[in-house]
């Protein structure tokens, strides 16, 4: 189906709106003081049985995310957790009382919210409204299950044996064939994880991959050690081809950084060149600045080096 670039736009419009709408700019959410992603973890945890793990899943966030949230509702009284019948290492999620009543809230702004806008359409075309809304968020489920949606991919800390070469392999796979890179760059991704691999005994230190069906297609690295004592350097972040844009990138570059703040690091460095424009809007948008760009070759080409640095809040 060739799609009319005009309903393309027209569509992205109509969601920004929807999202503002909705409340998920910021301020009041569904009624509460609390985030859009606290609240639809208070209506998933509703349903019953939910581990943390499945509930990330669920809402497609990372673990260190789900467990700062969850802290919080444990924290405000909303959210009880048990063990496992069956694995006491597992804990179950449940509502308390107020939990319960706090959702029950929820529901009834939803309904009315739902309910006043849909008074103000015409006869039939609340069906038209809901018919539509089935038949898109099918096709995006869709498209997000062909690309490898983030509740299908685990982000996963530690080495994995084969990880040298598989993370150099998608690295030469993509920017040999975008940007002409070549055996100089291969040598210097090659050669810097095998220098980096055997530090990672020291725990300021840190590798993540991102795994589907037990393979590795994205990956991130934390090297807290050759920039100096209080500087990490973020190395290595890519993510497989046919897998951009589906939020692996994302959470791999959260669980990075998690582990910065974790450790207390003053700054975080990395190096790029110009022209990586997702890259840099993904950088960009958890706190990263441009502070650096020279010509240069140390990736075997004449490229506009740049180097980006994030300072400790």
């Amino acid at each position: 189906m060739n799609v009319d670039p005009a309903v393309i736009e027209d569509i992205r419009a109509l969601s920004r709106a929807l999202v503002r709408d909705w409340g998920f700019m910021g301020g009041a959410f569904a009624g509460t003081d609390l985030s859009p992603s606290a609240v639809h973890a208070l209506i998933e945890i509703e349903t019953g049985g939910l581990t943390a793990r499945e509930l990330g899943g669920r809402l497609r966030l990372e673990k260190s995310s789900v467990s700062r949230m969850l802290c919080k509702l444990v924290a405000s009284g909303d959210v009880s957790e048990a063990p496992d019948a069956a694995d006491g290492r597992v804990k179950v999620l449940s509502l308390t009382a107020e939990g319960r009543g706090r959702v029950a809230a929820i529901h009834a702004f939803a309904r009315r919210q739902v309910a006043g806008a849909l008074e103000r359409l015409g006869a039939g075309e609340d069906r038209i409204v809901l018919d539509g809304l089935r038949l898109y968020s099918k096709a995006l489920e869709g498209r997000s299950d062909a690309s490898g949606n983030a509740s299908a991919i685990e982000i996963v800390a530690g080495y994995h044996p084969g990880l040298v070469a598989r993370v150099t392999d998608m690295h030469m796979r993509y920017y040999a064939r975008e940007h002409g890179l070549g055996r100089p760059f291969e040598a210097l991704v090659a050669g810097g994880l095998a220098d980096f691999c055997p530090r990672l005994d020291n725990p300021r230190n840190g590798v993540w991959t991102a795994r589907r069906d037990g393979t590795i297609v994205g990956s991130v690295a934390v090297d807290g050690e050759d920039m100096g004592e209080d500087v990490a350097h973020l190395r290595w972040f890519i993510v497989a081809d046919g897998l951009r844009g589906g939020g692996a990138g994302k959470r791999l570059l959260d669980a990075a950084l998690a582990f910065v703040d974790g450790h207390g690091f003053a700054e975080t460095h990395l190096t790029t060149f110009a022209g990586l424009d997702a890259a840099r809007h993904l950088y960009e948008s958890r706190g990263f600045v441009l502070a650096e760009e020279a010509v240069g070759v140390q990736w075997g080409k004449t490229l506009l080096e740049q180097r980006f640095v994030r300072r400790r809040a």
